[in-house]
């Protein structure tokens, strides 16, 4: 029985989502995979049962990454509009420092293994957001809303602007860069507009 390299498999790793970014999901296959990680196919046999384990474990940890990113000095017991700058500015951070795992991200989300990804990750992100959300509604920080209304209220439009950023340019703007100034500028008026 061959022994786990984690060297290897971060290789592996890295390589599967930019291929998967490159590719898309219908493209990739692990005989590609092997060839552009410079590893013999059984080598990632190693590491994963299948095509299908690869995504979804992979999915999970970029996934699990990213939550442990925006929780970072986030509490649910924090006013709102502090809370929800934390999380603005630590999801940009990560998007901004990891593209390529923002747009994987983006395509698992709207693929079939959404679902299969959402049951690996051992973290309860829904639960710490739920609570953050309750007690800004009880304190009269937040109206209360359909979750589907208030997060695309408050999120979206932080996506978009990442979005504009990894594109470097807007619709208007041959040329765009996001920065505090504008997250600050769009996440006032994201506050103003979900206060009871």
């Amino acid at each position: 029985m061959r022994t786990r390299d984690v060297h290897k498999e971060r290789i592996i790793q890295e390589t599967a989502i930019t291929m998967i970014v490159r590719d898309g999901l219908n493209g990739f296959s692990l005989q590609k995979l092997a060839k552009a990680a410079n590893v013999s196919p059984a080598t990632i046999y190693i590491y994963y049962e299948d095509k299908e384990d690869m995504i979804v474990r992979i999915g999970a940890t970029v996934a699990e990454q990213l939550l442990h990113y925006s929780l970072k000095d986030f509490s649910p017991d924090m006013p709102f509009a502090e809370g929800m700058k934390v999380q603005w500015m630590n999801r940009a951070k990560y998007f901004i420092d990891h593209p390529v795992e923002m747009q994987f991200i983006e395509l698992i989300r709207y693929s079939p293994f959404h679902a299969k990804v959402q049951k690996q990750i051992g973290l309860n992100f829904g639960a710490i957001m739920g609570e953050f959300v309750c007690q800004a509604i009880k304190k009269k920080e937040l109206k209360k809303l359909p979750f589907e209304v208030y997060w695309s209220i408050a999120f979206a439009p932080l996506y978009q602007l990442i979005k504009f950023h990894d594109q470097g340019k807007s619709f208007v703007n041959e040329k765009f860069e996001l920065n505090a100034k504008l997250i600050n500028q769009t996440l006032e008026l994201v506050l103003k507009s979900l206060k009871p």
